[in-house]
This record gives structure tokens, sequence and C-alpha cells, in this order.
């Protein structure tokens, strides 16, 4: 379990929270149970680490309040909009027997032991989180998925997954997948021309050009010019007709 030490503030208006914030704290509430709601803040390079953590919303914390310690869990983080800093939590506090609805994070181990991926199969994940309900002193860190013996086509269902006595998905109305071993999605890239294929269309390529300027001629007759001589740009010089002489 994850401790933290918070103390006490009575800072009401914006020029005293940022100066909380300026000291390198955060301004945080906590509140829940019979005990009124209690403004506090925490240091922030003691809670860096854990914010960090996927899973942060869903820890159970130990907090540390001058002296007198409770059970917490993180209910709402806000970030600064530019910076992304955090600048507020909201702590809730853990009343023993009462049910908290958590969004928990899924956890994938063996990888190496799946025949299916293995094979060059894709793990798709359709959920990283699963909505559950969960008694105040039962709450999952995570669920841990074993993909061992998983093959292509394999799909994991909330039923497959082991939970505490008292956990349940808040979705109960049917046995959703939460990740599947699919089929390696292949491009295949055009085959190239063999090089004898290669040749053959440069061939014909050529007969198009320069090389063919002439038809073939019938027995006696003299070679026929191609058309495309013409259009080379040359023109045949025509004798000018002189004009006649006076007597």
């Amino acid at each position: 379990m994850n401790n933290l030490k918070a103390i006490k503030r009575e800072s009401k208006t914006g020029a005293q929270i940022n100066k909380i914030r300026a000291e390198g704290f955060i301004p945080a509430i906590l509140y829940g149970g019979k005990d009124s709601n209690a403004k506090i803040s925490i240091e922030k390079k003691s809670v860096e680490d854990l914010l960090r953590s996927e899973s942060f919303l869903s820890k159970v914390i130990e907090l540390d309040l001058d002296g007198k310690k409770e059970k917490v869990i993180p209910r709402e983080v806000a970030y600064h909009v530019v910076s992304d800093e955090p600048i507020h939590i909201d702590f809730m506090r853990i009343v023993s027997g009462a049910k908290i609805v958590l969004e928990i994070p899924v956890q994938f181990k063996n990888h190496p032991e799946s025949p299916g991926l293995k094979k060059g199969g894709v793990l798709n994940i359709v959920r990283r989180k699963v909505e559950l309900k969960c008694p105040a002193d039962k709450i999952p860190e995570d669920i841990i998925i074993d993909l061992t013996g998983t093959e292509i086509g394999t799909s994991i269902k909330i039923s497959s997954v082991k939970l505490e006595e008292g956990v349940v998905p808040t979705i109960s109305d049917r046995d959703f997948v939460i990740a599947t071993v699919a089929a390696p999605t292949v491009i295949k890239e055009p085959e190239k021309p063999a090089e004898g294929e290669a040749e053959a269309a440069e061939g014909a390529e050529a007969t198009t050009g320069e090389g063919a300027e002439t038809t073939p001629a019938k027995d006696g007759e003299a070679p026929k010019e191609d058309k495309g001589k013409e259009s080379s740009g040359e023109k045949k010089s025509t004798p000018e007709k002189k004009p006649a002489e006076k007597k």
C-alpha cells in the first residue's frame, strides 16, 4: 500500500492557493465518511511517481494527516491546461463495508507463452480498463490476463478472469471481450517482372521509336517512309519557278 503525508491548509483565496503551488505542494480535498471535508495539501514530489501510474485513480493510499492515518482513494486529478502540471487532487475516504465503482486497468502477462503470438499473431486489446464494483477492502490494483496457451482466434472474455469475492463488473448483461489474439495482417507487395519479361517489354518500347522509320517493302517496290519522318520537323524543298524572261 502506498503512503502519503498531508497537511491541513486554511487557504481560501486564489493568491493563497497559488502560493502553496509555488512552494512545491498540490492543494487537495479529503471527503467522504462521517468526518467533515478537509482542505489539505500534498508535497508534489511525493506523489509524482503515483500520478504517472495508469492505476492511480484505483490505488488505495494510506494518508497520514497530522499523525492520523486513514485509507483513501484518489477520485479526480485536475491539470493545468498549458503546463499539464497537477493543480488539484480529490481524495475519498474508504468506509468499511461500502462498495466503490472503479475503472481497473488490465495487465497482460506471459506473452512468450502464447503459441498464437509466436506464430506472428497480434494481441488486439479491446478494453484497457474494466469498470468494477468493489468492496472498499477488496479493491484490486489491476486485472491480470494470462496469455499462456492462447492461439490465433482466441477471445479473452471477462468470464475467464478470476475476481475476488464480491468484486463484479458493472456490465452484467453480457460476457464482454477484453482482448483477442488476431491473425497477422500482411500487405502483399506486387511481384517484380522476370528479367526475360522486362527485356521483352523494353524491346516492345523500342519498336515504337526512331528505329521503326520504314515499313517493309514488297518485292520490286521502294520502301515507304514512315509518317513519323514528317513529324521530325524536316520539310522537302521544292524548286522555285523562275519568272519567264521578257523578249
